[in-house]
């Protein structure tokens, strides 16, 4: 049971950090600016949907792709460590991620009617980091109803995104740059702390079974 809690802990708060749906909300707003609030509703909506396909194929798929390219859990885990302290690192700097979307994308999903997809759903919600940590959190899933935990924080975080993104415009009004700003800082200093202990465990894994060899 504590093993459950444990493992539910670190879902949500890995996927949370990662996606940083209080971060991304200004890109959400930049986008969606000409749309009217009906509209904004529609494409936050679509663009969540998005992100939670993309996501669940990728955590429930982990598997498959670790063995098809001979790939083990612990040499994925140190390179997601390696992907999320960097992440981390920039939102506690306040630096937008370059990989979320270039200024070609965005004028590419400025162009269309609906933008939910791209650049909203992929990659402003689901960019590498979220991908890699839903490969990563399958891959330390031990037995079905982990998994079935993995499903559900999945779920939570996009639900969660998907009422800020419908609130976004009374969130920060009352947040305010600086209030968006620390939370982000405190989001990217626990995501480094996360990516720190995969790390440690994925090299311990690796020089204990050389040493037993």
């Amino acid at each position: 049971m504590v093993q459950h809690i444990d493992f539910i802990i670190l879902c949500l708060s890995t996927l949370f950090t990662l996606i940083n749906p209080i971060g991304i909300t200004p890109l959400f707003l930049t986008l969606t600016e000409r749309f009217h609030e009906q509209e904004q509703k529609t494409i936050a909506k679509k663009g969540v949907l998005m992100g939670f396909v993309v996501l669940v194929l990728f955590a429930f798929l982990g598997g498959y792709i670790f063995s098809l390219y001979s790939i083990s859990i612990d040499a994925f885990r140190i390179m997601g460590g390696i992907i999320f302290f960097r992440s981390g690192l920039k939102m506690l700097e306040s630096i937008v991620p370059r990989t979320r979307t270039t200024p070609k994308e965005t004028e590419e999903g400025l162009s269309h009617n609906d933008i939910a997809i791209s650049p909203i759903g992929i990659p402003i919600i689901t960019g590498p980091g979220a991908i890699t940590a839903a490969m990563v959190l399958s891959g330390e899933a031990d037995g079905i109803i982990q998994q079935g935990i993995l499903l559900v924080s999945i779920s939570i975080v996009m639900f969660v995104t998907l009422l800020i993104f419908l609130g976004a415009p009374k969130v920060f009004r009352k947040l305010g740059t600086s209030g968006s700003r620390l939370i982000q800082r405190l989001m990217g200093i626990i995501l480094m702390v996360i990516a720190v202990q995969f790390v440690i465990d994925g090299i311990t894994n690796v020089l204990s079974n050389i040493l037993t060899r």
